[in-house]
């Protein structure tokens, strides 16, 4: 049996998540509005940590400000009654027919205009309510035709975009970095930053690089056809994991937000291990929210809403038990030596060698025994057994 959650466990969800009302392209919602009140108070009946938003998941779309003000009052008081934080805020900026070519690389001025004004007001929600995190999306910033968006001039306007955030909240003194979220299409034919890497390229063009991260999605990376648990490696590798979302997929295909683990397990499993046992002195290697971005399938009724949401909670916390239980086994310690799985933190060229010394290294080249080295194998398949036996519990 999986253990509870607690808010130890840094478990989050969107409000987009367990208030998705189940409408798709091709069929109504199945569900009714949840308000944001009552998934605040299920969330924390449910051990969770926090909750996340876009600003139109809190407050309608044109809102005047009095309404805004109840209703940012109203959540304020359930996160007070609740002990449910935000860690994190973002912005929609992809539902209202205005950015049909996006926000911030729209072709009209005036629409990208408008998007830095609508991000600006809400970094400031952000800082009020104590989210450490602000995520990008550009969900439409992209294009269908190739000759319908110069890319090159596109990415200057994302640039231009994103200093200018950076400028006002260093400028207001927030406490709150940003973190780009992938995804190689879908809502757009082709969106611009598709992957980490591509993400990764992107941010070191900006002013203020440090103030810039990742966060990778499950889903987005499994639709380009990528590894996540990879991708992940790579952003904690640069040092730019500052956010995380959780969810299942199956394949290459549309964006599918299964509950996490309800996809490919395997990488689950690999996923949660690095985060939970990839640290230098084989601690946590991240500290962040467990981020849950998935939607509760349209077969459910608002019980399978809060199952569902439970679900991801529960999987992650068994994957995490099954690691635990993977790292502490000797057998698959031996399996990982065999593997020489630690032996690529070695440096290949020791410390004052250079390649002067490598050359005059004999053994490394003159005297090496290519045949014997190419006849030896480094019994992958046999860790990766061990693996699988201990995720499916028969060890």
């Amino acid at each position: 049996m999986a253990p509870r959650p607690t808010p130890a466990d840094k478990f989050s969800f969107g409000l987009w998540t367990v208030g998705w009302q189940a409408r798709d392209p091709f069929g109504d919602a199945t569900r009714g509005e949840l308000d944001a009140v009552e998934a605040v108070h299920k969330l924390a009946e449910l051990g969770a940590y926090g909750i996340t938003f876009h600003d139109d998941d809190l407050i309608p779309f044109g809102a005047d400000s009095a309404a805004r003000d109840a209703q940012i009052a109203r959540f304020r008081k359930a996160l007070d009654e609740t002990g449910l934080v935000v860690p994190m805020v973002t912005t929609n900026l992809f539902t209202h027919p205005v950015f049909k070519d996006g926000g911030f690389t729209s072709n009209d001025r005036d629409v990208r205009r408008y998007a830095l004004r609508k991000v600006l007001r809400n970094i400031d929600l952000a800082a009020e309510l104590g989210a450490k995190t602000y995520v990008m999306w550009g969900g439409r910033e992209g294009s269908e035709y190739d000759l319908a968006k110069d890319i090159r001039a596109a990415l200057d306007r994302y640039r231009e975009g994103v200093d200018l955030l950076c400028e006002y909240v260093v400028d207001r003194g927030y406490d709150l970095r940003f973190a780009i979220e992938p995804k190689p299409n879908e809502p757009r034919g082709d969106i611009l930053l598709p992957t980490v890497g591509h993400a990764l390229a992107f941010i070191s063009t900006l002013a203020r690089p440090e103030m810039v991260g990742l966060n990778p999605e499950v889903g987005h990376e499994q639709m380009a056809g990528l590894n996540y648990a990879h991708g992940i490696a790579q952003a904690l590798w640069q040092g730019k994991l500052f956010h995380l979302d959780l969810n299942g997929q199956r394949g290459i295909k549309y964006d599918q937000d299964l509950v996490f683990g309800h996809g490919d397990l395997m990488n689950a499993f690999a996923l949660v291990d690095l985060l939970e046992n990839g640290g230098p002195d084989g601690g946590p290697a991240y500290d962040g929210p467990r981020h849950f971005d998935y939607k509760p399938s349209r077969t459910e009724d608002f019980t399978g809403v809060w199952a569902s949401a439970e679900a991801n909670m529960r999987t992650y916390l068994l994957l995490k038990e099954r690691a635990a239980a993977f790292r502490a086994d000797p057998e698959v310690a031996e399996a990982l030596a065999a593997s020489r799985v630690g032996d690529l933190a070695i440096p290949t060229v020791a410390d004052g060698e250079g390649y002067a010394g490598l050359l005059a290294d004999r053994s490394a080249f003159e005297e090496y025994d290519v045949d014997a080295a190419a006849a030896r194998g480094f019994h992958f398949v046999r860790l990766n057994q061990l693996a699988v036996e201990h995720l499916l519990g028969a060890r």
